[in-house]
C-alpha cells in the first residue's frame, strides 16, 4: 500500500499533495471544534477553511517547496539553514496572514483586517515554536515530491491551534494549552451549566403532571 501510494504522488505530484494538505488542514477544524465540545459542528467554518487550505495554502506550499529546493539545492546543513529561514520570513508570515483575511472574508466580516491585527503577532510567535522543527526534518528527510504532504501532517496541528486562536484564543501557545488542559474548577463549572438545562426539564415534568390532574 505505502509503494501504491508513492507511485501515485510522483505520478500526480500536484493532485496528490494539494488534496491531502486541504482534507488534513480543515480537518484541524473539525478536531478543533469537536475538542470545543460543541452541540453542533459548524460546517461553514470548517468549509471556509478548506476553501482557503486548497486555494491557497495547499498550492502555495506545492510550489513554495519547489522554489526552495531549486533555490538551495541538497540537504547539506548551509542549504538547510537558508530553506528555514526563508521559509519562517517569507512564507509563514504570508500564510498566517491569508489564513486570518481569508476566513473572515468569506465570513463576510466588514474588517477583515481586525483578527489579523489582534492575533498576528502571538500567532507567528507561537509558530517559531513549531515549524521550525518541522520544516528541519521536512527539509532533511522528507523527499521533494512528498514534502507537501508532509507539511499538511503538520498543518493538520496547526490547523487545529489557528482555528482556536481564531475564534476564542489569542494567539499564544499559552491559551491554547489552557483550553487543551482546562483546570478542575472549570471542568465542573462547565459540567454544572451544561446539566442546568436538563435538571431544570426534570423539575418542570411532575409540576406539568400536577397541572393535567387539577383539571
Amino acid at each position: 500500500m505505502r509503494n501504491s501510494f508513492l507511485r501515485h504522488v510522483r505520478r500526480f505530484p500536484w493532485v496528490t499533495n494539494v488534496t491531502l494538505y486541504g482534507c488534513l488542514f480543515a480537518g484541524g477544524d473539525f478536531v478543533h471544534q469537536w475538542f470545543s465540545r460543541k452541540d453542533q459542528i459548524d460546517w461553514s467554518h470548517t468549509r471556509n477553511v478548506a476553501v482557503i487550505a486548497f486555494s491557497f495554502h495547499g498550492n502555495a506550499n506545492f510550489f513554495w517547496m519547489r522554489f526552495l529546493e531549486r533555490k538551495f539545492p541538497g540537504n547539506s546543513a548551509r542549504m538547510v539553514v537558508r530553506k528555514l529561514l526563508l521559509d519562517q520570513t517569507t512564507a509563514a508570515p504570508v500564510h498566517t496572514s491569508v489564513f486570518y483575511t481569508g476566513v473572515s472574508f468569506l465570513e463576510g466580516k466588514e474588517d477583515i483586517t481586525e483578527d489579523w491585527r489582534e492575533k498576528f503577532l502571538n500567532t507567528y510567535k507561537t509558530g517559531l515554536m513549531f515549524w521550525p522543527f518541522m520544516q528541519f526534518l521536512n527539509f532533511t528527510l522528507v523527499p521533494l515530491y512528498v514534502r507537501t504532504t508532509f507539511t499538511g501532517c503538520c498543518a493538520f496541528i496547526w490547523a487545529t491551534f489557528l482555528c482556536f486562536s481564531r475564534q476564542s484564543g489569542d494567539g499564544t501557545a499559552g491559551a491554547a494549552l489552557a483550553w487543551l488542559f482546562p483546570p478542575k474548577e472549570d471542568e465542573a463549572e462547565s459540567k454544572e451549566k451544561k446539566d442546568a438545562p436538563q435538571e431544570a426539564t426534570v423539575a418542570s415534568k411532575p409540576i406539568e403532571k400536577l397541572n393535567v390532574k387539577s383539571q
